[in-house]
């Protein structure tokens, strides 16, 4: 049986300048490495034979309905503009309706050049695709909105990169849609009010229908991000590259690229290594996601009838960010603690819990999960700080019912860790999968602990510690 995709597209029908249509280029040999069979299932898509599998998620065979496009888009890398940035290694096949009536896209990722590539090769090797994969997984496991990973193939070809040649793969993503401030930005740059318009028509319909202005989704998508950033900072994530083209009006994450989850807690800690001055450093992304709706809010200001008040309402909105940011954060601490509902008087225990991690060098994750017991108390170089800190915590816990439950369903027990991420792939270039198979397995169930898979949570031994973490290019 060959494979069935039931595309609805919508995308496609918007006026030309939106995109470029063009088909994935095909690949030598293409190899399913992983498919997603429960996404499959969600997405209504049949599969069929792996032969089919692979052809249709390297871009080799495309599916009836499919309508290939590359999005043009614009963006903010690192705080520097840049007008025209678009899909320049990634093919939109199309959308699809998926069981609960939502509008989902599937995009293929490392599938060829297109106008957007800017003289790259518009591939992707190996490493990156096995990242996204297992990471953006594993952000779903843990509640977390983002893109998911349907399939990954191998291309029999090589990828030539600094590090020489590399295995060539394709990521297949899904995602509720890739409409990035980036979007907005490639209209509001070009003074294009019409584009603008529809593309404001076209957000709205797919991803906020009760709203009715352009002040309205400016407010929606700043909870939306909001709400974002303090998951993140909830688990430890630096996402590293948060530049306007990889933020989404949908309010997901997407884009891993130089991402990491923190072993040893520092407020400063940077991964990418195109970071160089830290601007998406952890304790950063609340300041750059706000400095990103300012940039969404510039965009919006061209829709407005009265554009002055629209300067001062959108400042408005956006210089509050910073306290909606703090309310979501203030809960999704209180909750790893073990408190329901936060208050404004439980920020100093959380921030000195932190502060006091920082000062210990004490593992983000593991010392979340085991607040409370031994273990806890051993990630601390001076046990006594956490002794101190327990006992203010305790009292504050007095009041709370079911504070353990409560913790365990906010503090995973295990989280993608650099150096696991870096053996795997290392492992997957020499053809061996298993690791893998196995993370993904463990990361499905982050919240139950699995005694089989216990050195997944051990922190990296100082030869095993990844300083940098590379754009999946």
């Amino acid at each position: 049986m060959s494979m069935r995709i039931p595309f609805d597209n919508s995308y496609a029908r918007l006026p030309d300048r939106f995109f470029t249509r063009r088909n994935p280029t095909p690949v030598i040999d293409p190899q399913l490495i992983a498919f997603n069979a429960d996404l499959a299932t969600e997405l209504g898509i049949s599969p069929g034979e792996k032969r089919d599998l692979a052809e249709t998620f390297a871009g080799n065979a495309i599916t009836e309905g499919s309508e290939p496009l590359a999005q043009a888009y614009s963006g903010h890398q690192f705080g520097g503009f840049s007008p025209l940035l678009g899909d320049g290694r990634a093919n939109l096949l199309g959308e699809v309706i998926d069981k609960k009536g939502k509008r989902r896209d599937i995009q293929l990722k490392g599938s060829g050049p297109t106008p957007y590539s800017r003289n790259g090769d518009g591939r992707a090797w190996l490493g990156p695709v096995l990242r996204e994969y297992v990471v953006s997984e594993a952000m779903h496991a843990l509640g977390i909105p983002t893109s998911r990973a349907l399939a990954a193939v191998t291309t029999g070809e090589q990828i030539y990169r600094e590090q020489g040649a590399l295995p060539g793969a394709i990521l297949t993503r899904v995602a509720s849609s890739h409409i990035r401030v980036g979007t907005f930005q490639f209209f509001a740059a070009r003074r294009d009010v019409e584009g603008l318009q529809t593309l404001y028509d076209y957000t709205v319909a797919r991803h906020y229908p009760e709203i009715d202005t352009p002040t309205d989704l400016l407010n929606a998508v700043i909870d939306r991000q909001a709400q974002l950033i303090a998951k993140w900072m909830g688990v430890g994530f630096i996402h590293g590259v948060m530049n306007t083209d990889n933020t989404t009006i949908s309010g997901e994450t997407i884009d891993y690229g130089p991402c990491a989850f923190m072993d040893l807690f520092h407020p400063d800690m940077v991964f990418s290594s195109i970071d160089a001055q830290g601007r998406y450093a952890y304790s950063n992304q609340p300041n750059i996601i706000v400095w990103n709706m300012a940039q969404f809010a510039t965009c919006l200001v061209q829709l407005m009838p009265d554009r002055d008040q629209a300067v001062k309402d959108f400042t408005e909105a956006v210089h509050a960010m910073p306290d909606v940011i703090h309310r979501h954060w203030l809960q999704v601490f209180g909750r790893k603690l073990g408190i329901a509902k936060a208050t404004p008087e439980d920020e100093t225990l959380i921030i000195d819990l932190l502060q006091a991690m920082a000062n210990n060098r004490a593992d983000f994750t593991n010392t979340f999960r085991a607040l409370g017991t031994e273990k806890a108390r051993d990630q601390f170089l001076n046990p006594k700080d956490y002794d101190t800190w327990e006992i203010n915590w305790k009292q504050r816990l007095s009041g709370e019912r079911d504070s353990t439950e409560l913790m365990q369903a906010n503090n995973p027990w295990v989280i993608p860790r650099n150096h696991r991420i870096e053996e795997m792939i290392q492992a997957a270039v020499t053809g061996d999968f298993i690791p893998f198979e196995t993370l993904q397995s463990a990361l499905a169930i982050p919240f139950i602990e699995q005694p089989s898979q216990n050195t997944l949570t051990h922190p990296p031994t100082a030869d095993q510690v990844v300083r940098q973490t590379f754009c999946g290019t």
